[in-house]
Protein backbone atom coordinates (compact mmCIF):
# COMPACT_ATOMS: atom_id res chain seq x y z
CA UNK A 1 0.00 0.00 0.00
CA UNK A 2 0.97 3.36 -0.92
CA UNK A 3 -0.10 6.56 0.96
CA UNK A 4 0.57 10.24 -0.31
CA UNK A 5 0.18 12.57 2.67
CA UNK A 6 0.01 16.65 1.78
CA UNK A 7 0.54 19.81 3.66
CA UNK A 8 -0.50 22.84 2.71
CA UNK A 9 1.99 24.62 4.99
CA UNK A 10 -0.84 27.09 6.86
CA UNK A 11 -2.61 28.46 3.56
CA UNK A 12 -0.03 31.84 2.38
CA UNK A 13 2.95 33.46 3.27
CA UNK A 14 3.95 36.45 4.75
CA UNK A 15 3.17 38.47 1.74
CA UNK A 16 0.10 36.91 0.58
CA UNK A 17 1.98 34.55 -1.70
CA UNK A 18 0.90 30.73 -1.56
CA UNK A 19 3.39 28.38 -0.74
CA UNK A 20 4.14 25.49 -2.72
CA UNK A 21 2.75 22.02 -0.93
CA UNK A 22 5.03 19.48 0.37
CA UNK A 23 3.96 15.70 -0.17
CA UNK A 24 5.30 12.51 2.04
CA UNK A 25 4.56 9.29 0.22
CA UNK A 26 5.20 6.42 2.01
CA UNK A 27 5.19 2.55 0.09
CA UNK A 28 4.42 -0.46 1.45
CA UNK A 29 6.77 -3.45 0.91
CA UNK A 30 5.24 -6.13 2.27
CA UNK A 31 2.64 -7.48 -0.50
CA UNK A 32 5.99 -7.25 -2.79
CA UNK A 33 7.84 -9.17 0.19
CA UNK A 34 5.21 -11.76 -0.42
CA UNK A 35 4.51 -12.61 -3.47
CA UNK A 36 8.24 -12.79 -3.79
CA UNK A 37 8.09 -15.50 -1.08
CA UNK A 38 5.34 -17.46 -2.60
CA UNK A 39 6.88 -17.12 -6.42
CA UNK A 40 10.18 -18.59 -4.78
CA UNK A 41 8.10 -21.29 -3.07
CA UNK A 42 6.18 -22.41 -6.45
CA UNK A 43 9.34 -22.93 -8.10
CA UNK A 44 10.99 -24.79 -4.84
CA UNK A 45 8.10 -27.18 -5.24
CA UNK A 46 7.79 -27.56 -9.06
CA UNK A 47 11.31 -27.88 -10.02
CA UNK A 48 12.61 -31.38 -10.70
CA UNK A 49 16.59 -31.65 -9.08
CA UNK A 50 18.98 -33.18 -10.60
CA UNK A 51 19.27 -36.76 -10.24
CA UNK A 52 22.60 -38.78 -10.13
CA UNK A 53 23.30 -40.64 -13.32
CA UNK A 54 23.84 -44.16 -13.11
CA UNK A 55 24.37 -46.95 -15.54
CA UNK A 56 23.00 -50.60 -15.48
CA UNK A 57 24.94 -53.50 -15.99
CA UNK A 58 23.40 -56.69 -15.98
CA UNK A 59 25.86 -59.72 -15.16
CA UNK A 60 24.82 -63.69 -15.84
CA UNK A 61 25.12 -65.90 -13.38
CA UNK A 62 28.35 -68.03 -13.44
CA UNK A 63 27.69 -71.43 -14.59
CA UNK A 64 28.25 -74.44 -11.86
CA UNK A 65 30.37 -76.42 -13.84
CA UNK A 66 33.01 -74.63 -16.17
CA UNK A 67 32.88 -77.00 -18.66
CA UNK A 68 29.42 -76.06 -19.44
CA UNK A 69 30.02 -72.83 -20.40
CA UNK A 70 28.79 -72.12 -23.74
CA UNK A 71 31.28 -70.86 -26.80
CA UNK A 72 30.42 -67.35 -28.21
CA UNK A 73 30.73 -67.60 -31.80
CA UNK A 74 31.11 -64.37 -33.33
CA UNK A 75 32.82 -62.55 -30.52
CA UNK A 76 35.86 -59.87 -29.85
CA UNK A 77 37.21 -58.97 -26.54
CA UNK A 78 38.42 -56.01 -25.65
CA UNK A 79 41.39 -55.33 -22.71
CA UNK A 80 42.03 -52.54 -21.20
CA UNK A 81 45.09 -51.35 -19.17
CA UNK A 82 46.65 -48.00 -17.99
CA UNK A 83 47.10 -44.65 -20.04
CA UNK A 84 44.03 -45.43 -21.84
CA UNK A 85 45.22 -48.62 -23.59
CA UNK A 86 43.26 -50.55 -25.44
CA UNK A 87 43.71 -53.89 -26.94
CA UNK A 88 41.55 -56.22 -28.58
CA UNK A 89 41.39 -60.27 -30.42
CA UNK A 90 38.64 -61.55 -32.35
CA UNK A 91 36.97 -64.91 -31.77
CA UNK A 92 38.22 -67.49 -28.97
CA UNK A 93 41.66 -67.16 -27.01
CA UNK A 94 44.09 -69.70 -27.50
CA UNK A 95 47.43 -69.76 -25.77
CA UNK A 96 50.57 -71.22 -27.21
CA UNK A 97 50.45 -74.78 -27.63
CA UNK A 98 47.45 -75.09 -26.95
CA UNK A 99 45.87 -78.83 -27.37
CA UNK A 100 43.36 -77.71 -30.00
CA UNK A 101 46.44 -76.51 -32.32
CA UNK A 102 45.36 -73.22 -32.93
CA UNK A 103 47.68 -70.24 -33.84
CA UNK A 104 48.20 -68.84 -30.13
CA UNK A 105 46.31 -65.12 -29.64
CA UNK A 106 47.95 -61.86 -30.93
CA UNK A 107 46.53 -58.72 -29.27
CA UNK A 108 46.23 -55.44 -31.56
CA UNK A 109 45.84 -52.04 -30.26
CA UNK A 110 43.48 -49.47 -31.03
CA UNK A 111 42.24 -46.35 -29.20
CA UNK A 112 39.05 -44.34 -27.98
CA UNK A 113 38.47 -42.29 -31.61
CA UNK A 114 35.76 -42.19 -33.65
CA UNK A 115 38.60 -43.74 -36.66
CA UNK A 116 39.74 -46.84 -34.01
CA UNK A 117 37.12 -47.93 -31.63
CA UNK A 118 33.88 -46.55 -33.27
CA UNK A 119 35.20 -47.80 -37.07
CA UNK A 120 36.27 -51.29 -35.61
CA UNK A 121 32.76 -51.87 -34.09
CA UNK A 122 30.97 -50.18 -37.21
CA UNK A 123 32.62 -52.75 -39.60
CA UNK A 124 32.43 -55.42 -37.55
CA UNK A 125 28.43 -55.02 -36.74
CA UNK A 126 27.67 -53.63 -40.16
CA UNK A 127 25.03 -56.93 -40.93
CA UNK A 128 23.35 -56.45 -37.68
CA UNK A 129 23.46 -52.94 -38.43
CA UNK A 130 21.88 -53.25 -42.64
CA UNK A 131 19.01 -55.49 -40.42
CA UNK A 132 18.37 -52.81 -37.99
CA UNK A 133 17.87 -50.01 -40.38
CA UNK A 134 15.66 -51.94 -42.37
CA UNK A 135 13.22 -52.16 -39.72
CA UNK A 136 13.23 -48.76 -38.64
CA UNK A 137 12.68 -47.70 -42.43
CA UNK A 138 9.75 -50.16 -42.39
CA UNK A 139 8.41 -48.27 -39.28
CA UNK A 140 9.17 -45.48 -40.93
CA UNK A 141 6.47 -46.56 -43.95
CA UNK A 142 4.10 -48.03 -41.51
CA UNK A 143 5.01 -51.37 -43.05
CA UNK A 144 5.30 -52.06 -38.85
CA UNK A 145 2.91 -50.46 -37.20
CA UNK A 146 3.23 -50.64 -32.82
CA UNK A 147 6.22 -49.41 -31.65
CA UNK A 148 6.41 -52.12 -28.73
CA UNK A 149 7.08 -54.72 -31.96
CA UNK A 150 9.39 -52.51 -33.35
CA UNK A 151 10.93 -52.80 -30.22
CA UNK A 152 10.47 -56.48 -29.82
CA UNK A 153 12.49 -57.22 -33.32
CA UNK A 154 15.31 -55.01 -33.09
CA UNK A 155 15.66 -56.57 -29.51
CA UNK A 156 15.39 -60.18 -31.57
CA UNK A 157 17.71 -58.95 -34.28
CA UNK A 158 20.59 -57.35 -31.96
CA UNK A 159 20.69 -60.28 -29.37
CA UNK A 160 20.69 -63.07 -32.68
CA UNK A 161 23.41 -65.90 -31.50
CA UNK A 162 25.27 -64.66 -35.10
CA UNK A 163 25.27 -61.11 -33.91
CA UNK A 164 27.98 -59.75 -32.55
CA UNK A 165 29.03 -60.59 -29.49
CA UNK A 166 31.62 -57.96 -26.97
CA UNK A 167 33.67 -59.05 -23.88
CA UNK A 168 35.10 -56.01 -22.22
CA UNK A 169 38.09 -56.61 -19.64
CA UNK A 170 40.81 -55.23 -17.83
CA UNK A 171 43.54 -55.31 -15.71
CA UNK A 172 43.97 -53.65 -12.24
CA UNK A 173 45.61 -50.36 -13.75
CA UNK A 174 42.69 -49.62 -16.26
CA UNK A 175 40.24 -46.97 -15.31
CA UNK A 176 36.90 -46.49 -14.64
CA UNK A 177 35.88 -43.97 -17.01
CA UNK A 178 37.76 -46.05 -19.98
CA UNK A 179 35.14 -49.11 -18.72
CA UNK A 180 32.44 -46.53 -18.93
CA UNK A 181 33.68 -44.72 -22.39
CA UNK A 182 33.67 -48.12 -24.11
CA UNK A 183 30.09 -48.97 -22.97
CA UNK A 184 29.11 -45.87 -24.29
CA UNK A 185 30.40 -46.50 -27.27
CA UNK A 186 28.35 -49.73 -27.54
CA UNK A 187 25.61 -48.50 -27.28
CA UNK A 188 25.89 -45.52 -29.49
CA UNK A 189 26.94 -48.43 -32.35
CA UNK A 190 23.55 -50.25 -31.20
CA UNK A 191 25.21 -53.22 -29.83
CA UNK A 192 22.96 -55.42 -27.91
CA UNK A 193 25.47 -58.07 -26.52
CA UNK A 194 28.20 -57.29 -24.57
CA UNK A 195 29.05 -58.37 -20.79
CA UNK A 196 32.13 -57.11 -18.86
CA UNK A 197 33.92 -60.33 -17.40
CA UNK A 198 37.46 -61.36 -15.70
CA UNK A 199 40.53 -61.49 -17.48
CA UNK A 200 41.88 -64.69 -17.41
CA UNK A 201 45.90 -65.26 -16.50
CA UNK A 202 46.96 -66.14 -19.90
CA UNK A 203 45.10 -63.25 -21.54
CA UNK A 204 46.72 -61.11 -18.83
CA UNK A 205 50.60 -62.63 -19.31
CA UNK A 206 49.80 -61.56 -23.12
CA UNK A 207 48.28 -58.19 -22.20
CA UNK A 208 52.03 -57.61 -20.15
CA UNK A 209 53.99 -58.33 -22.76
CA UNK A 210 52.64 -56.48 -24.84
CA UNK A 211 53.23 -53.62 -22.54
CA UNK A 212 56.99 -54.25 -22.11
CA UNK A 213 57.47 -54.19 -26.13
Amino acid sequence: MAEVNTDDGGGSGKHGKKRAKKSSTRIDMTPMVDLAFLLLTFFVLTSTFSKPKAMELTFPVDPEKKENQIKVKNAITFIMTKDDGLYYYNGEFYPPNNKDGMPPTTLSKTNFSKDGLHKLLLERYEPTLKEIHELEDKYKRKEIKADTTLKRMLNEVKGHKDALTVLIKADDQATYKNVVDLIDELNVCLIGKYAVVDMMPTELELLNAENTK
